[in-house]
C-alpha cells in the first residue's frame, strides 16, 4: 500500500466537486488504483497505519512508515496528472529549429526534414547513439511529458514515424507512462515517398499493430490520418469503418492554418467539417486537433456529431495559425480538451502554460477577463481529456486509476499560495518546473525531481548528438517541399 500526503489535494472529481480543494489532503493508493483520498487527520493516520502495513510514503527517508511522524505532510499541491489530448513525440529533438514561419513552411522545414533524416541515416547514425535514432526520440518525449506532470497522452505519430510504433511502444513502457498512438496515414497532398498506395493496406497495418500491441496495458493503437487535405475520402471511410468496428477513438489535424484552410475549401468545394461530415467521418469518437478556422454551421456539424477537439494554443500562436473559437465551442456544448501539440512547434510541453495562454487569449480578445477562469483550464488538462479519451483518470478519486502529481509550493513564484488561491496559482504564476512528484499507474516515475524510469543524462546525451548530425544533413539537403498548400 501506498501513501502520499500533502499541505493542498485538488481532487478535480465529479463525486467530490470539481471546484472542491482540500487544506492538508492525502491519497492512498495499491498497486494501479486508488483506494482513498480525503482531508487528513490524526485519526485518519492511525487507522491507515493500523490497517494497511506495510505502507510505503511518499517523501519519508524510510522504507515503511511505523508511526503518525512518518506519515509526512509535503510542501505541496496534490492532483491528477496531467493528460496530453494531442502531442508528437518525434519533435522533441527540433525544438528551436525553422521558427517565423507558417505551418507548411515549417513542416517541410523542420519536421519533414528530420524524420526523413532519421528514416535514411539511421543505420549512419545507429553507431553513435545507445539507441536507434527514432528510440532515443522517443525516449526525449517521455522525459519532456514527465518533466512537466503529463501521465497521459494521445501521441499522433504520422509520417515516417507510423513504420515505427514498436519503438514509440517501448519508449512508453520504459517511462510507464499511458500513451495512446494515433496512426497516421497520408496518400495526397504530401511529401510523396510517406504517400500512402492502396486504403486496404492501411487497413492492414491497423490490423497488425493492434494484434501486435494488444498485451500492452498501458499503451493502445488507434487510426490517426494525418489531415483531411492529405487524405482522400476513400481511406478517410476506410479508417472511420476500422475505428467503428474496434470501438477505438479516430484522430486527426483539421483547420489548422489558415492559408492551408483556404486552399482547401477552394479545392474541395466545401469547409473541411462539411466534407468530413459529407464522408461520415464524424462523430462522438472522432477527436480533431485544431480545428482553428470555423464558420458557424461547422460548429453547428461538430454540436450535432458530438465530435472532439483538442486545442492546441502554443503550436497555434507561435505558428501563427490564428486561435479557435473556444468560449464558443464550449457555450454549444462541444468537448475541448487543452493541450501542447508537439514540441518542435510548440518548444516545450508545459501543459499549464498551454492552459494559461488559452485563458489569456481569449479574455483579451474578447476583453472579458471571466472566460476561461483557472478553475475551468485546469479542468481542460486534467478530468476533460480523461472524458475525451475514455480513460479511467483525470481526477483524484477511488477506483481511478493511481496517476498523481506533487507540484512543489516552494518557489518564489508560487509563494503565498493558500487554499483561496492555490488553482490561480497553478495556471497564472507557475513556470511548468514545479513538478516534484509525478506517480504514473501507481509506480513513482519523478521522485523528488529525478526521473526514475528514465535515465535522462544518457537521453539527452543522445539527442544533443542527433541535433549536431541533423545540423550537417541540413546542409546537405536543404528542406523538402510537399505539405498541403506549399505544394
Amino acid at each position: 500500500m501506498n501513501f502520499i500526503r500533502a499541505k493542498y489535494l485538488l481532487p478535480l472529481s465529479d463525486s467530490m466537486g470539481r471546484e472542491t480543494r482540500i487544506q492538508d489532503g492525502y491519497v492512498l493508493y495499491k498497486d494501479n488504483q486508488i483506494v482513498e483520498v480525503g482531508a487528513y487527520h490524526e485519526a485518519i493516520g492511525k487507522r491507515i497505519l493500523a490497517n494497511f502495513s506495510p505502507l510505503s510514503v511518499i517523501g519519508l527517508q524510510k522504507e515503511k512508515a511505523q508511526s503518525l511522524e512518518d506519515l509526512v505532510c509535503l510542501p505541496g499541491v496534490l492532483l491528477p496528472g496531467f493528460i496530453k489530448a494531442h502531442g508528437h513525440d518525434h519533435e522533441s529533438p527540433i525544438i528551436g529549429i525553422v521558427k517565423d514561419v507558417p505551418l507548411t513552411l515549417w513542416l517541410d522545414g523542420a519536421v519533414n526534414i528530420f524524420t526523413r533524416f532519421l528514416e535514411e541515416e539511421g543505420e549512419r547514425i545507429q553507431p553513435h547513439l545507445r539507441y536507434s535514432p527514432h528510440l532515443t526520440t522517443y525516449l526525449k518525449a517521455r522525459l519532456d511529458d514527465i518533466y512537466y506532470g503529463i501521465t497521459s497522452c494521445l501521441v499522433h505519430h504520422c509520417g515516417y514515424n507510423k513504420y515505427h510504433v514498436s519503438e514509440i511502444v517501448q519508449a512508453n513502457e520504459k517511462a510507464h507512462t499511458r500513451m495512446i498512438v494515433a496512426v497516421g496515414s497520408q496518400d495526397r497532398n504530401y511529401y510523396e515517398k510517406v504517400l500512402d498506395k492502396d486504403p486496404l493496406l492501411v487497413v492492414k497495418r491497423m490490423d497488425e499493430y493492434r494484434q501486435e500491441f494488444s498485451c500492452f496495458s498501458r499503451c493502445s493503437v488507434i487510426p490517426g490520418p494525418d489531415q483531411f487535405f492529405s487524405n482522400g475520402p476513400e481511406l478517410l471511410k476506410a479508417l472511420k469503418q476500422w475505428s467503428d468496428k474496434n470501438g477505438t477513438l479516430i484522430h486527426i489535424h483539421s483547420a489548422e492554418e489558415y492559408e492551408t484552410t483556404q486552399w482547401f475549401n477552394k479545392k474541395y468545394g466545401m469547409t473541411t467539417i462539411e466534407y468530413a461530415n459529407s464522408i461520415g467521418f464524424l462523430g462522438p469518437k472522432t477527436i480533431l486537433a485544431h480545428q482553428v478556422h470555423c464558420t458557424d454551421y461547422e460548429l453547428e456539424l461538430l454540436q450535432k456529431t458530438s465530435t472532439k477537439v483538442v486545442h492546441n494554443p502554443l503550436a497555434n500562436t507561435i505558428l501563427g495559425s490564428g486561435m479557435p473559437p473556444i468560449p464558443k465551442m464550449l457555450e454549444m456544448g462541444i468537448q475541448v480538451a487543452i493541450s501542447t501539440d508537439g514540441s518542435g512547434s510548440a518548444d516545450n510541453q508545459n501543459i499549464l502554460s498551454a492552459a494559461r495562454l488559452a485563458s489569456q487569449y481569449q479574455k483579451a480578445l474578447y476583453r472579458d477577463a471571466r472566460l476561461l477562469p483557472a478553475q475551468k483550464v485546469l479542468e481542460m488538462i486534467t478530468i476533460e481529456p480523461a472524458k475525451i479519451l475514455g480513460l479511467n483518470a483525470g481526477s483524484l478519486e477511488t477506483g481511478k486509476d493511481a496517476d498523481i502529481i506533487l507540484i512543489d509550493l516552494r518557489r518564489p513564484n508560487l509563494t503565498p499560495s493558500k487554499i483561496t488561491n492555490v488553482v490561480e496559482n497553478l495556471i497564472w504564476a507557475s513556470d511548468g518546473s514545479e513538478v516534484r512528484y509525478v506517480i504514473a499507474g501507481g509506480q513513482t516515475i519523478k521522485d523528488d525531481y529525478r526521473f526514475i524510469t528514465l535515465d535522462q543524462d544518457a537521453i539527452l546525451e543522445d539527442v544533443l548528438k542527433l541535433s549536431e548530425m541533423l545540423d550537417d544533413y541540413k546542409k546537405q539537403v536543404g528542406s523538402l517541399k510537399g505539405t498541403g498548400a506549399n505544394q
